[in-house]
C-alpha cells in the first residue's frame, strides 16, 4: 500500500544504513528518517505523524519516550546480544573499564558471555529513561578510567559529561526486519482499518440495531440504527458499562454471565417493542463478549395491521386453515381429509355444500395447505352480484370500457389473484355468456379486460363452490359441460350438518365459549343437546353459530319446531296410517352406516361389509 515509514536515527550510521537497504524507499519518500534530537523527543514522534507516517521505527530509549505520545504504532528497533558483544569488543581496545548501561527489557546475560568477551564489564540496568543521568553520573569520578556502553541517549549523555562512550549499533539484519516489519504492519493495519470501514457501513447500513459489549460489559460496537432506536449517540456508549449507559438493555449481561445464547426473544424498552437475537462471542472456544440484535417491532406491528385490514377488506387474505376447524364426526374428518389430499394439488376443484356448511372455510385452508399459500386468496360470491358487475369485477376493465368506469380502469378479481387461488362461490348461478370467458380463463390462462385489446397471462388456482350439483344443470343446459368437465377435475362434498349429527353440540358449544369471549360455561343441558341434534339445520353451521349467539344473549334456544325430527319415531312417519317402507329402509340404512363410522370403521371397510362399491357408499352418504 506504500504508507509512510518515519525512522529516529540516532547517529549517521544507522541513517546510512537505512538508505543502503531501501534505498528506493527513502528517495520516493516511502520512509522518512529524522536524526534524533534528545532534547525533544516526545515531540518528534509528533513531528513524524505530522508528516503523514503511519509507524515510527526507534531504538529501545526512543520508543520508551515516544510511547503515549502518539497514535500511530512505535516499533522498537531492538538491541541483540550480538549487537552488545560487538560494541563492548570496541570498547575493549581503548584498555579502560568498559561500563554497559541497558534497559532492563534488553536481554543480555554477562555470565553467559564473560568468557568469550574477555574483559570486564560493569553492568547497569535501568527501568525508566528519568534512571539514565543517574547510572551516568555515578562513574564520574573515575571518567578517565572507564568506557561508558550503551544507547543513543547513554551515549548522549556521557558525551554531555565529557566521557569516552560507544554506541551500539543494530546489525543490518537487524535493521532490515525491523523495517520490514513496520511496513507489514502498517499494509496490516490499513488492511484491518478498510475492513473496519466496511464493517463499520455494513453494519450502519443495516435494518437491524446492533450492540456487542466485551468481558468487561463495555460496548465495543454500536451502530446508527441502535443509536437511533435507543435514542443515544455512539460517544456516550462506546467504551462505557453497558449498564451504566444503556441499562434498558440488561438483558445481554445476564446472557453473557449465563454463557447462553438466546433468540427470538420479545423485549419491551419503555415505549419500544423489540425482538433480539443474543450471541455469545468466542474466540478459539474462550468467551470475549455478547453481541445482539434486534428490531423495533412496534412499527412492523402497525403496518402488518394494516396490510391485513387491507388484505381483509380486498378479500386478498385467507385466515382459515384445516387445524383450526372443529371437526368430530367421522364423515366430516373424512371430507377434511379428501379436502386436504386435494388442497396440496394445484388441479381445479368444486365443493359441493349447502349454503352455510362452510365452503369457503374449507377452500382458505386448501389455500393455505397448498404452495400458493404465500400469494393471494380472492374470494367472490358469484350469486351476489349482477351479470354485467360480476364480469367487471372478475376480469376488470379499461378506462372508458363504459358509463362510470373509473379512470385509469381497474384490475379484476383474476388479475388480483394473480400467482394464488380464486374462491367463486355459487357457480351455479353464473350466465351462459360469462361461463364461456370463464372457461377461456381456465383453458388459455389469460384474461381481457373489459374494453380492451390485448390479454394478460394468468397463473391462478380456481377453487369452485355449489349449492347445488352442477351436473343437473348441464342435463337442464343451463350449464356448460365443457366448463363442468374443467371445472370438476376434482370434487368435494360437504355433509350438511344434520348428516355429521356428531360435530353439532361440539360446534354449539365452541360457539359459545367464542362468542361469550371464554367468560361462561359451555356446559348446556342433556335436554337442550337432544333439541339440537333432533333439528333438521337447513342453514347448517351458519345457523347453529346464530343459535349459539341467541343462547349466549337470551339464554334460550328458539328452533322452528316444522324442523324437528324425532329420529326414534320415524316409524310413525306414514301417509294416511300406511308405512312408507322405503323412507324406513333408506333411515335404517343411514342409521346402520352412520353407527359404523362412529365406531371408526373407514368406509372401505364399511363398502365391504354393506358388500357394495365405495362409490355407492359415497353417493348414500353425500345423500
Amino acid at each position: 500500500m506504500n504508507e509512510k515509514i518515519g525512522v529516529i536515527a540516532w547517529d549517521m550510521g544507522l541513517k546510512e544504513t537505512i538508505i543502503e537497504l531501501f534505498e528506493n524507499d527513502v528517495k520516493n519518500n516511502r520512509i522518512v528518517i529524522d536524526m534524533l534530537d534528545p532534547d525533544n523527543m516526545e515531540r518528534q514522534g509528533l513531528k513524524l505523524e505530522k508528516k503523514g507516517v503511519k509507524a515510527i521505527v526507534a531504538r529501545s530509549g526512543g520508543y520508551r519516550y515516544i510511547s503515549g505520545t502518539v497514535n500511530i504504532p512505535i516499533v522498537q528497533l531492538k538491541i541483540t546480544a550480538i549487537d552488545i558483544l560487538q560494541a563492548v569488543k570496541k570498547a575493549s581496545k581503548y584498555m579502560k573499564g568498559i561500563v554497559l548501561i541497558i534497559w532492563e527489557g534488553v536481554y543480555f546475560n554477562y555470565n553467559e558471555w564473560k568468557d568469550i568477551i574477555n574483559a570486564e564489564v560493569i553492568v547497569e540496568k535501568f527501568k525508566k529513561n528519568s534512571e539514565v543521568d543517574e547510572k551516568v553520573k555515578k562513574y564520574i569520578e573515575n571518567k578517565k578510567d572507564v568506557i561508558i556502553v550503551g544507547s543513543g541517549i547513554v551515549c548522549s549523555l556521557a558525551r554531555k559529561y565529557g566521557m569516552h562512550n560507544i554506541f551500539i549499533n543494530a546489525s543490518k539484519e537487524s535493521i532490515y526486519d525491523t523495517i520490514k516489519y513496520a511496513k507489514e504492519l502498517v499494509d496490516n493495519l490499513e488492511e484491518e482499518k478498510f475492513k473496519t470501514e466496511v464493517l463499520k457501513t455494513v453494519l450502519d447500513g443495516v435494518h437491524d440495531a446492533v450492540i456487542a459489549i466485551d468481558n468487561e460489559q463495555r460496548v465495543i460496537l454500536y451502530n446508527e440504527r441502535a443509536s437511533k432506536l435507543l435514542r443515544k449517540a455512539s460517544e456516550y456508549v462506546i467504551n462505557k458499562k453497558i449498564l451504566e449507559v444503556l441499562p434498558a438493555v440488561d438483558f445481554m449481561v445476564d446472557i453473557l454471565e449465563n454463557r447462553a445464547d438466546r433468540h427470538g426473544e420479545i423485549k419491551q424498552l419503555k415505549d419500544l417493542i423489540i425482538t433480539t437475537n443474543t450471541s455469545i462471542i468466542k474466540v478459539d472456544g474462550n468467551t470475549h463478549g455478547a453481541l445482539c440484535s434486534f428490531q423495533d417491532i412496534t412499527k412492523l406491528q402497525k403496518l402488518e395491521k394494516q396490510i391485513r385490514y387491507e388484505l381483509n377488506k380486498k378479500g386478498l387474505y385467507a385466515k382459515h386453515r384445516f387445524e383450526d376447524l372443529i371437526v368430530k364426526d367421522p364423515i366430516m374428518r373424512g371430507t377434511i381429509e379428501k379436502a386436504k389430499n386435494v388442497g396440496v394439488s394445484d388441479c381445479t376443484v368444486i365443493l359441493y355444500g349447502e349454503s352455510g356448511t362452510g365452503k369457503e372455510m374449507i377452500a382458505q385452508s386448501m389455500h393455505n395447505i397448498s404452495p400458493r399459500k404465500d400469494s393471494p386468496f380472492v374470494a367472490i360470491n358469484c350469486a351476489a352480484l349482477s351479470a354485467n358487475l360480476l364480469e367487471s369485477e372478475l376480469f376488470g376493465y379499461e378506462e372508458g370500457a363504459f358509463t362510470g368506469a373509473r379512470r385509469g380502469g381497474k384490475p379484476g378479481l383474476f388479475e388480483l389473484a394473480h400467482g394464488g387461488t380464486i374462491f367463486l362461490d355459487e357457480i351455479n348461478s353464473i350466465s351462459l355468456d360469462l361461463q364461456v370467458k370463464l372457461l377461456r380463463v381456465l383453458e388459455e390462462k389469460e384474461i381481457m379486460r373489459i374494453g380492451s385489446d390485448y390479454v394478460t397471462p394468468l397463473d391462478v388456482r380456481v377453487i369452485a363452490a355449489g349449492n347445488e350439483e352442477l351436473k343437473r344443470k348441464v342435463d337442464d343446459g343451463s350449464f356448460r359441460k365443457d366448463l363442468f368437465y374443467r371445472l370438476s377435475i376434482l370434487e368435494v362434498d360437504i355433509p350438511p350438518l344434520r348428516e355429521r349429527r356428531g360435530d353439532i353440540v361440539t360446534l354449539f358449544k365452541h360457539y359459545l365459549n367464542e362468542l361469550s369471549n371464554n367468560d361462561s360455561d359451555s356446559s348446556i343441558d342433556i335436554e337442550i343437546e337432544e333439541m339440537l341434534l333432533n333439528y333438521s339445520w337447513p342453514g347448517n353451521v351458519r345457523e347453529l353459530r346464530n343459535a349459539a349467539q341467541r343462547y349466549v344473549l337470551l339464554n334460550e334456544i328458539n328452533l322452528d319446531e316444522s324442523e324437528i325430527i324425532k329420529y326414534d319415531d320415524v316409524e310413525k312417519r306414514n301417509l294416511d296410517g300406511a308405512l312408507n317402507l322405503k323412507e324406513i329402509n333408506k333411515y335404517i340404512e343411514d342409521k346402520i352406516i352412520d353407527m359404523l363410522l362412529k365406531q371408526g370403521m373407514t368406509k372401505t371397510e364399511v363398502a365391504n361389509m354393506l358388500d357394495i362399491s365405495r362409490t355407492a357408499l359415497w353417493k348414500k352418504i353425500n345423500k
